[in-house]
């Protein structure tokens, strides 16, 4: 009795499991067809950016490699191209080479390669923090202290590595411009700083001591 029993609720399981995926059998396929679909989209997109990340360092290094002072407008064109592709390595790369080697001389458009890196490329934190502080060098001898403060306040107000450059930067500008109490005020703020570089903690003491004591 017990035997049968249990080979009744036995076909009666499997004709519900059969009338299951007969009832949904298009539900099932097309939730099927949508798994694969993901699949085949997730690893082709990150082929498909590998493949890219690839163009993009061939770019960069065939431009660097091959420049030479009468190509520099081609230099120039790709790496414009490369800095506006967005890549976290090569574009930040590519405006470092512009300025280490002076290839354009417009300042605005300088300014532009670096608001790019700055708001549309996607970096890690201190890496922006960097290019940031770069911001602020590149225009410290031609903008207002208003101005280099804007560039340089998401570094100060932070905890950043670059915190201390930037207030030194900041303190060196207003020493140029004789506004000297200041300019104590930013390296103090270096000395005081728990995270600043120790090199200028030293160079700070060195300035206050030497060119700022009361």
């Amino acid at each position: 009795m017990d035997e049968d029993i249990s080979i009744i609720n036995s076909n009666t399981r499997n004709e519900k499991i059969k009338n299951f995926f007969l009832t949904n059998k298009k539900k099932l396929l097309a939730f099927l067809v949508i798994v694969v679909i993901l699949l085949i989209s997730f690893f082709g997109y990150g082929e498909f950016k590998d493949y890219q990340r690839q163009k993009v360092s061939n770019l960069f290094y065939s431009t660097i490699i091959n420049y030479e002072e009468n190509k520099k407008e081609i230099t120039i064109k790709k790496l414009i191209e490369v800095v506006e592709l967005k890549d976290p390595t090569y574009s930040p790369l590519s405006l470092y080479f512009i300025l280490d080697n002076d290839l354009i001389s417009s300042a605005d458009q300088i300014n532009d390669l670096f608001n790019i890196l700055i708001e549309k490329t996607s970096l890690e934190k201190e890496i922006k923090n960097l290019i940031i502080y770069k911001k602020g060098l590149y225009n410290a001898d031609q903008i207002s202290e208003n101005e280099l403060l804007e560039i340089l306040n998401p570094i100060i107000k932070s905890e950043s590595v670059w915190s201390s450059h930037a207030l030194y930067l900041l303190a060196e500008y207003f020493y140029s411009k004789n506004q000297k109490q200041k300019s104590k005020e930013f390296f103090n703020q270096i000395i005081n700083l728990k995270k600043s570089n120790p090199d200028l903690v030293t160079e700070a003491r060195k300035r206050l001591n030497r060119d700022l004591s009361d």
